[in-house]
């Protein structure tokens, strides 16, 4: 068989560059290969299975390589990927932090506004993994499939279980195609459990800092969740982007901040007057006004203060040290929970290798790239996705 255009992978980068490929090119005739049983079962997990598939404040600046996102971005903005979603018939939403959203709050109305136009366009899609891939006069896909140009979309090695497993890195060896290392991103981060283990479950608001021998890394506000492991939460997924940047992990740091609105002197002022107007409190409950009460509890014991005494007991100095575990908690890091949990890969194609205003390979002719397969990531809030939707775009154009 022969088509005009083969897209390699399935997932939202690969139905939005078939739809669109076909858009751009009415006469030209394409094909999807997709090695699990239905197409985009990736799309279905996002967001807690609501979708988060774009964010209006994207820039550049929110990737791990602005200059090369430069030309996608501005020529695919969120509110055009908005327009693309509006012409399927999908209607969107976004909060106050621009996350945006299908209006049904469904990742299923995602898939199927992708589905239901593949199927009008006249999409094929072939349930069957590309093994192997050449290129003679045309491309060759398992021997027996010839395409004219070939669209290379199939992420990375996050989430195998869903279609992500680093095939698509393995079928471009023939083309000796460079990849920069792999590191699971957007993940949970292991660390030494003897504190974070008694709190499983308990969720604070703050800053981590990731350092290695004290040197800065990089850092991320928002929520963090303790775990029987470590870290999970919006701010441990972004933080762990940076965690690429350490080179032992036994050097590697995290520094914890409960209290990232309020300088050391305002938080000092606040609990001495605190103590001295409730010296009757139990200590147990002395920082239940500013952290969960098991959190409290724990830092208290952390500091070596008898929970059942009175609050009036406290120090000067204990309380300097209370302060001291609020804003600079230290957590020793063992590692990640893998790509099994995470929702990006962080590297891929070598960008060197790829034309930035048309995602071709720099390489081979009419072979392109765009998506999760590519080193270009970003933080939790659809940033991810605004780039696998703008990126399939780009390559959908077919320049080059």
């Amino acid at each position: 068989m022969f088509f005009d255009v083969a897209i390699i992978g399935g997932g939202m980068s690969g139905l939005v560059s078939a739809i669109e490929v076909k858009r751009n090119y009415p006469e030209k005739s394409v094909v999807i290969f997709e090695k699990l049983d239905r197409v985009g079962k990736k799309i279905l997990a996002t967001g807690n299975g609501r979708c988060n598939l774009d964010n209006l404040t994207a820039t550049k600046e929110d990737y791990n390589s602005p200059s090369f996102v430069s030309f996608t971005l501005e020529k695919y903005t969120p509110e055009s990927n908005l327009d693309f979603w509006k012409s399927l018939g999908l209607l969107t939403v976004a909060d106050s932090e621009g996350r945006v959203y299908p209006r049904s709050n469904s990742a299923s109305s995602v898939l199927d506004a992708l589905r239901f136009e593949t199927e009008k366009l006249g999409i094929k899609i072939i349930f069957e993994k590309a093994e192997k891939l050449d290129k003679k006069d045309v491309f060759i896909i398992n021997n027996n499939i010839k395409a004219e140009k070939v669209i290379v979309c199939c992420g990375g090695c996050s989430s195998p279980s869903q279609g992500s497993d680093g095939s698509g890195f393995r079928l471009l060896k023939t083309f000796r195609c460079r990849n920069t290392p792999l590191y699971p991103s957007l993940v949970q981060i292991t660390t030494d459990t003897r504190f974070t283990k008694p709190l499983k479950g308990v969720r604070v608001k703050g800053r981590l800092t990731l350092t290695e021998k004290e040197k800065f890394i990089g850092k991320a506000d928002g929520e963090i969740l303790f775990a029987d492991y470590g870290l999970s939460g919006i701010a441990t997924m972004d933080l762990s982007r940076f965690l690429r940047k350490v080179s032992d992990i036994q050097n590697a740091r995290i520094y914890l901040d409960m209290a990232c609105d309020m300088e050391e002197k305002e938080l000092l002022s606040y609990l001495v007057s605190h103590r001295n107007k409730n010296s009757h409190l139990e200590c147990e409950n002395f920082l239940s006004g500013i952290l969960p009460k098991a959190m409290g509890k724990t830092i208290m014991k952390k500091c070596g203060i008898f929970l059942g005494d009175e609050a009036g007991k406290l120090t000067d100095k204990d309380i300097k040290n209370i302060i001291e575990n609020i804003k600079n908690l230290e957590l020793k890091v063992t590692g990640t929970k893998g790509f099994e949990f995470s929702q990006v890969t962080s590297g891929g194609i070598d960008l060197k290798e790829v034309d930035k205003f048309t995602m071709m390979s720099e390489r081979v002719n009419d072979l392109y790239f765009c998506g999760e397969i590519l080193d270009v990531d970003s933080r939790c809030g659809g940033f991810n996705l605004h780039w696998a939707v703008s990126s399939a775009r780009l390559a959908a154009e077919l320049k080059g």
